[in-house]
């Protein structure tokens, strides 16, 4: 069974960082397209970075560009999201995804449709 379990969520005042994590089982991420979405209450999934099996890296979202920084560790099976100088605007649940139909990490991160497999979900509030 694929499963991708996120953790690493929480409240955090405007301004922190958080770090979180994804860790996969039933698979390996290394032969996957890898991304973290997110879902505000109300508001439809997006893709805030994605990252090809090459280490190839997109933030999709472009208030995220320069806060936020994807990357992988095939030895620990497990993707990260370093999220700094967050904003309450950044309050969501944010998703792990995995994908081996789309190549390209702006493909990924541009819709929900070619996501193969989805974490639980970590909740993230930014407030003070």
């Amino acid at each position: 069974q694929l499963q991708l379990v996120e953790s690493g969520g929480g409240l955090v005042q405007p301004g922190g960082s958080l770090r979180l994590s994804c860790a996969a089982s039933g698979f390996t991420l290394d032969s996957y397209t890898i991304g973290w979405f997110r879902q505000a209450p109300g508001k439809e999934r997006e893709g805030v970075s994605c990252m090809h099996t090459s280490g190839g890296s997109t933030n999709y979202a472009g208030s995220e560009k320069g806060r936020f920084t994807i990357s992988r560790d095939n030895a620990k099976n497990t993707v990260y999201l370093q999220m700094n100088s967050l904003k309450p605007e950044d309050t969501a649940v944010y998703y792990c995804a995995a994908t081996k139909r789309v190549t390209s990490a702006q493909g990924m991160c541009i819709t929900t449709y070619f996501v193969d497999v989805w974490g639980q979900g970590t909740q993230v509030t930014v407030s003070s």
